[in-house]
């Protein structure tokens, strides 16, 4: 009886962690979703695109619980897609992508953001990373002018 009392609680105890650690992964997700909306529109040069994700994901992000994502990552995340959200101009916009794509890389290995891999690419010519869904390449830092430049540095499982 108290092997299974004790059994019973450890599946309890187990149950409840996975589920904490489900809607973690869960607000960090809508994170990562609101990035890929971003780096789509910067992949097409669409400013106007980009300024509107980026304001989606300052809302986003303002509601992720600091417990799960620490404040000065947070802050960190917010600043610049402020500096996105704010401006029009698509190389001011790339410009501050770079530093948020390395803080949503550093989550994106600390959280699971998807149920598919998740690409860690880089471009050369750029000297910047970013992620993305799919493996192959659509580099935001050049768009249309050199779309395809760039490897896959990593996956993340």
């Amino acid at each position: 009886m108290k092997k299974y009392i004790i059994t019973a609680v450890f599946a309890v105890f187990s149950i409840l962690s996975a589920s904490a650690q489900s809607k973690k992964n869960a607000q960090v997700s809508v994170l990562y979703q609101n990035y890929i909306t971003i780096k789509s529109a910067l992949a097409s040069d669409d400013a106007e695109k980009a300024s509107k994700a980026a304001s989606q994901f300052i809302k986003t992000s303002s509601g992720v619980n600091s417990k799960i994502v620490s404040e000065k990552e947070l802050n960190a995340l917010k600043e610049n897609a402020k500096i996105i959200a704010a401006s029009k101009n698509i190389s001011v916009q790339r410009k501050s992508f770079y530093q948020l794509s390395d803080h949503m890389i550093a989550l994106t290995r600390e959280f699971k953001v998807s149920q598919n891999p998740v690409y860690v690419q880089y471009c050369p010519m750029a000297e910047g990373s970013w992620l993305s869904d799919e493996s192959k390449i659509i580099n935001p830092y050049y768009g249309k002018s050199m779309l395809s430049c760039g490897n896959v540095k990593s996956v993340i499982k």
